[in-house]
């Protein structure tokens, strides 16, 4: 028979981990606390640190790299007006000679 695996929410996670990080709680005993195993606590740790994203930063990863995109194409629309308006002043400052 198949067990059905526990979900948990990503704020949970994250919590938990923060008990290791930020409190000094030890993974064995943080999760004897939480009721989790000490296996999974250690992976969510390591999900967390190593890409850098709390487990809820996941979604604000997708909007940052959304953000990126969209000042990328604003920073190429700029300089390309900047271009824009110093051909212009050369021009008129030509025109006025």
């Amino acid at each position: 028979m198949k067990k059905d695996r526990k979900k948990y929410a990503p704020e949970f996670k994250e919590e938990a981990v923060k008990l290791i990080t930020e409190q000094g709680y030890q993974i064995t005993e943080a999760a004897r606390n939480l009721g989790v195993n000490p296996t999974m606590l250690g992976r969510w740790k390591r999900e967390i640190e190593g890409s850098g994203e709390s487990a809820t930063g996941l979604q604000g990863s997708v909007a940052m790299k959304a953000e990126l995109s969209r000042l990328r194409k604003e920073n190429n629309r700029l300089k390309m007006e900047r271009e824009i308006l110093k051909k212009a002043a050369a021009f008129f400052a030509k025109e006025m000679s």
